[in-house]
Protein backbone atom coordinates (compact mmCIF):
# COMPACT_ATOMS: atom_id res chain seq x y z
CA UNK A 1 0.00 0.00 0.00
CA UNK A 2 1.87 3.26 -1.18
CA UNK A 3 2.44 5.62 1.97
CA UNK A 4 -0.40 8.15 0.29
CA UNK A 5 -3.16 5.63 0.29
CA UNK A 6 -2.59 4.48 3.82
CA UNK A 7 -1.95 7.98 4.66
CA UNK A 8 -5.16 9.27 3.41
CA UNK A 9 -7.31 6.66 5.22
CA UNK A 10 -5.98 7.67 8.48
CA UNK A 11 -6.70 11.54 7.54
CA UNK A 12 -10.36 10.95 6.41
CA UNK A 13 -10.82 9.33 9.76
CA UNK A 14 -9.47 11.96 11.55
CA UNK A 15 -11.50 14.72 9.29
CA UNK A 16 -14.41 13.74 11.34
CA UNK A 17 -13.92 16.48 13.94
CA UNK A 18 -14.79 19.68 14.11
CA UNK A 19 -11.11 21.03 14.78
CA UNK A 20 -10.06 19.27 11.56
CA UNK A 21 -13.21 19.86 9.33
CA UNK A 22 -12.38 23.64 10.72
CA UNK A 23 -8.95 22.99 9.51
CA UNK A 24 -9.66 21.74 6.56
CA UNK A 25 -12.29 24.32 5.40
CA UNK A 26 -9.64 27.27 6.23
CA UNK A 27 -7.05 25.24 3.57
CA UNK A 28 -9.52 24.78 1.15
CA UNK A 29 -10.77 28.76 1.52
CA UNK A 30 -7.37 29.47 0.78
CA UNK A 31 -7.62 27.10 -2.50
CA UNK A 32 -10.68 28.79 -4.02
CA UNK A 33 -9.17 32.17 -3.23
CA UNK A 34 -6.39 31.18 -5.45
CA UNK A 35 -8.17 29.82 -8.32
CA UNK A 36 -10.08 32.57 -8.31
CA UNK A 37 -7.38 35.06 -8.45
CA UNK A 38 -5.93 33.40 -10.98
CA UNK A 39 -8.78 31.85 -13.36
CA UNK A 40 -11.67 34.15 -12.07
CA UNK A 41 -14.89 33.63 -10.02
CA UNK A 42 -16.83 31.83 -12.41
CA UNK A 43 -16.34 27.73 -11.58
CA UNK A 44 -18.21 27.05 -15.21
CA UNK A 45 -15.19 29.15 -16.61
CA UNK A 46 -12.78 27.70 -14.27
CA UNK A 47 -11.52 23.98 -13.64
CA UNK A 48 -9.57 24.78 -11.08
CA UNK A 49 -12.10 26.52 -9.08
CA UNK A 50 -14.66 23.60 -9.59
CA UNK A 51 -12.37 21.77 -8.20
CA UNK A 52 -12.09 23.61 -5.02
CA UNK A 53 -15.60 23.88 -4.61
CA UNK A 54 -16.28 20.43 -5.33
CA UNK A 55 -13.96 19.36 -2.51
CA UNK A 56 -15.34 22.54 -0.59
CA UNK A 57 -18.70 20.90 -0.66
CA UNK A 58 -17.03 17.50 0.12
CA UNK A 59 -16.23 18.27 4.06
CA UNK A 60 -19.64 20.40 4.27
CA UNK A 61 -18.56 23.93 4.21
CA UNK A 62 -21.45 26.41 3.92
CA UNK A 63 -22.02 27.63 0.86
CA UNK A 64 -21.75 31.50 1.87
CA UNK A 65 -18.10 30.92 2.85
CA UNK A 66 -17.45 29.00 -0.18
CA UNK A 67 -19.08 32.81 -1.92
CA UNK A 68 -16.66 35.05 0.35
CA UNK A 69 -14.02 33.11 -0.81
CA UNK A 70 -14.85 33.34 -4.36
CA UNK A 71 -15.18 37.05 -3.68
CA UNK A 72 -11.89 37.42 -2.02
CA UNK A 73 -9.70 35.77 -5.42
CA UNK A 74 -11.72 38.32 -7.71
CA UNK A 75 -10.86 41.20 -5.02
CA UNK A 76 -14.53 42.02 -4.24
CA UNK A 77 -13.70 41.55 -0.64
CA UNK A 78 -9.96 42.33 0.89
CA UNK A 79 -7.72 39.50 1.78
CA UNK A 80 -4.21 38.74 1.90
CA UNK A 81 -1.81 38.32 -0.54
CA UNK A 82 -1.26 34.27 -0.78
CA UNK A 83 1.88 32.78 -2.50
CA UNK A 84 1.90 29.28 -3.61
CA UNK A 85 5.10 27.64 -2.36
CA UNK A 86 6.41 23.81 -2.99
CA UNK A 87 9.10 22.55 -0.14
CA UNK A 88 11.00 19.02 -0.71
CA UNK A 89 12.83 17.32 1.55
CA UNK A 90 13.88 13.64 2.23
CA UNK A 91 11.98 11.70 5.43
CA UNK A 92 13.06 8.59 7.51
CA UNK A 93 14.74 6.21 5.28
CA UNK A 94 15.64 8.44 2.41
CA UNK A 95 11.47 8.92 1.47
CA UNK A 96 10.64 11.57 -0.89
CA UNK A 97 8.73 14.36 0.54
CA UNK A 98 6.64 16.87 -2.03
CA UNK A 99 4.51 19.90 0.52
CA UNK A 100 2.56 21.98 -1.44
CA UNK A 101 1.81 25.35 0.42
CA UNK A 102 -0.20 28.58 0.41
CA UNK A 103 1.49 31.19 2.66
CA UNK A 104 0.97 34.73 3.44
CA UNK A 105 4.90 34.76 3.85
CA UNK A 106 7.40 32.62 2.85
CA UNK A 107 10.09 33.81 4.99
CA UNK A 108 7.98 32.30 7.97
CA UNK A 109 7.01 29.07 5.99
CA UNK A 110 10.60 28.01 5.09
CA UNK A 111 12.36 27.83 8.15
CA UNK A 112 9.03 26.15 10.10
CA UNK A 113 8.84 23.52 7.32
CA UNK A 114 12.87 22.89 7.96
CA UNK A 115 11.93 22.36 11.89
CA UNK A 116 9.03 19.94 11.33
CA UNK A 117 11.37 17.67 8.64
CA UNK A 118 14.23 17.81 11.42
CA UNK A 119 11.92 17.07 14.45
CA UNK A 120 11.58 13.20 12.61
CA UNK A 121 14.91 13.07 11.41
CA UNK A 122 14.28 14.08 7.98
CA UNK A 123 15.82 17.24 5.85
CA UNK A 124 14.59 19.94 3.94
CA UNK A 125 16.13 20.07 0.58
CA UNK A 126 16.34 22.33 -2.45
CA UNK A 127 14.12 22.83 -5.09
CA UNK A 128 14.04 20.21 -7.36
CA UNK A 129 15.74 17.80 -5.12
CA UNK A 130 12.56 15.03 -5.22
CA UNK A 131 10.20 16.51 -7.86
CA UNK A 132 11.75 14.96 -10.61
CA UNK A 133 10.47 11.28 -8.88
CA UNK A 134 6.70 12.86 -9.30
CA UNK A 135 4.65 13.14 -12.02
CA UNK A 136 1.17 15.34 -11.86
CA UNK A 137 -1.64 12.94 -12.16
CA UNK A 138 -5.43 12.82 -11.57
CA UNK A 139 -6.73 9.80 -8.63
CA UNK A 140 -9.74 8.84 -8.09
CA UNK A 141 -9.96 6.52 -4.47
CA UNK A 142 -13.37 4.08 -4.84
CA UNK A 143 -14.27 1.43 -1.93
CA UNK A 144 -14.23 -1.61 -3.51
CA UNK A 145 -17.61 -2.82 -2.37
CA UNK A 146 -19.18 0.81 -4.73
CA UNK A 147 -18.09 -1.84 -8.04
CA UNK A 148 -16.13 -4.69 -9.43
CA UNK A 149 -12.67 -4.72 -10.78
CA UNK A 150 -14.42 -5.40 -14.18
CA UNK A 151 -16.65 -2.77 -14.01
CA UNK A 152 -14.16 -0.40 -12.90
CA UNK A 153 -11.95 -0.70 -15.60
CA UNK A 154 -14.13 -1.10 -18.06
CA UNK A 155 -15.36 2.39 -17.26
CA UNK A 156 -12.36 3.92 -16.05
CA UNK A 157 -9.88 2.95 -19.22
CA UNK A 158 -12.97 3.48 -21.65
CA UNK A 159 -13.12 7.23 -20.06
CA UNK A 160 -9.07 7.52 -20.54
CA UNK A 161 -7.54 6.09 -16.91
CA UNK A 162 -4.12 4.83 -17.47
CA UNK A 163 -3.99 2.59 -14.46
CA UNK A 164 -6.42 0.91 -11.55
CA UNK A 165 -4.91 -0.73 -8.24
CA UNK A 166 -6.42 -2.45 -5.20
CA UNK A 167 -5.37 -2.73 -2.27
CA UNK A 168 -8.37 -5.12 -1.22
CA UNK A 169 -10.38 -2.24 1.05
CA UNK A 170 -10.23 0.26 -1.74
CA UNK A 171 -9.65 0.91 -5.87
CA UNK A 172 -6.96 3.89 -6.95
CA UNK A 173 -7.90 4.84 -10.75
CA UNK A 174 -4.86 6.84 -11.95
CA UNK A 175 -5.21 8.97 -15.33
CA UNK A 176 -3.23 11.83 -16.82
CA UNK A 177 -4.43 15.48 -16.07
CA UNK A 178 -5.47 16.11 -19.52
CA UNK A 179 -8.25 13.35 -18.64
CA UNK A 180 -9.34 14.08 -15.36
CA UNK A 181 -12.63 15.32 -16.34
CA UNK A 182 -13.72 12.91 -18.46
CA UNK A 183 -12.95 10.35 -16.35
CA UNK A 184 -14.45 11.89 -13.06
CA UNK A 185 -18.00 12.25 -15.38
CA UNK A 186 -17.24 8.97 -16.25
CA UNK A 187 -17.65 7.36 -12.47
CA UNK A 188 -20.32 9.52 -11.50
CA UNK A 189 -22.31 8.79 -14.54
CA UNK A 190 -21.92 4.62 -14.26
CA UNK A 191 -22.99 6.07 -10.03
CA UNK A 192 -19.50 5.03 -9.00
CA UNK A 193 -19.01 6.49 -6.00
CA UNK A 194 -15.48 8.13 -4.67
CA UNK A 195 -14.56 8.99 -1.41
CA UNK A 196 -11.87 11.20 -3.05
CA UNK A 197 -10.75 12.31 -6.65
CA UNK A 198 -7.67 15.14 -6.59
CA UNK A 199 -5.12 15.91 -9.13
CA UNK A 200 -1.56 15.61 -7.30
CA UNK A 201 1.59 14.48 -7.36
CA UNK A 202 2.23 10.56 -8.03
CA UNK A 203 5.55 8.51 -7.02
CA UNK A 204 7.31 7.32 -10.12
CA UNK A 205 8.45 4.67 -7.69
CA UNK A 206 8.24 3.49 -4.37
CA UNK A 207 10.55 2.89 -1.49
CA UNK A 208 9.36 0.23 0.82
CA UNK A 209 9.39 0.90 4.58
CA UNK A 210 9.18 -1.48 7.86
CA UNK A 211 7.40 -0.50 10.68
CA UNK A 212 9.27 1.90 12.33
CA UNK A 213 9.97 4.31 9.86
CA UNK A 214 6.45 3.66 8.39
CA UNK A 215 5.64 5.24 12.17
CA UNK A 216 8.14 7.93 11.14
CA UNK A 217 6.63 8.87 8.12
CA UNK A 218 3.32 8.58 8.59
CA UNK A 219 4.17 10.98 11.80
CA UNK A 220 6.08 13.34 9.23
CA UNK A 221 3.08 13.29 7.14
CA UNK A 222 0.97 14.26 10.03
CA UNK A 223 2.63 17.09 11.09
CA UNK A 224 3.30 18.15 8.06
CA UNK A 225 -0.47 18.59 6.92
CA UNK A 226 -1.30 20.30 10.33
CA UNK A 227 0.25 23.30 9.66
CA UNK A 228 -1.67 25.96 8.14
CA UNK A 229 0.11 26.88 5.59
CA UNK A 230 0.76 23.22 4.05
CA UNK A 231 -2.41 22.84 1.56
CA UNK A 232 -1.00 18.84 0.53
CA UNK A 233 1.68 16.51 1.40
CA UNK A 234 3.11 13.67 -1.40
CA UNK A 235 5.73 11.08 -0.41
CA UNK A 236 6.78 7.91 -2.36
CA UNK A 237 6.86 5.57 0.57
CA UNK A 238 5.09 1.95 0.17
CA UNK A 239 3.89 0.08 3.23
CA UNK A 240 3.36 -3.91 2.92
CA UNK A 241 0.21 -5.57 3.90
CA UNK A 242 1.89 -7.09 6.92
CA UNK A 243 3.69 -4.01 8.02
CA UNK A 244 0.04 -1.94 7.61
CA UNK A 245 -1.49 -4.60 9.63
CA UNK A 246 1.01 -3.96 12.36
CA UNK A 247 0.55 -0.11 12.63
CA UNK A 248 -3.63 -1.08 13.39
CA UNK A 249 -2.16 -3.49 16.17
Amino acid sequence: MSGHSHWSKIKRAKGSSDSKRSQQWSKLSKRIIIAAKHGGGKPEENLQLRYAIDDAKAVNMPNDTIARAIKKGTGELETVNYEEMVYEGYGPGGVAFMVLCLTDNRNRTAPEMRKLFERVGGQLGGTGCVSWMFDKKGTFIIPADATTEEALMEVALEAGAEDIASDGEEFTVTCEISVFEQVKQALAKNDIKTVSAEMGMVPKNTVTIDAEKARKALNLMEILEDHDDVENVYANFDIPAEVAAELKA
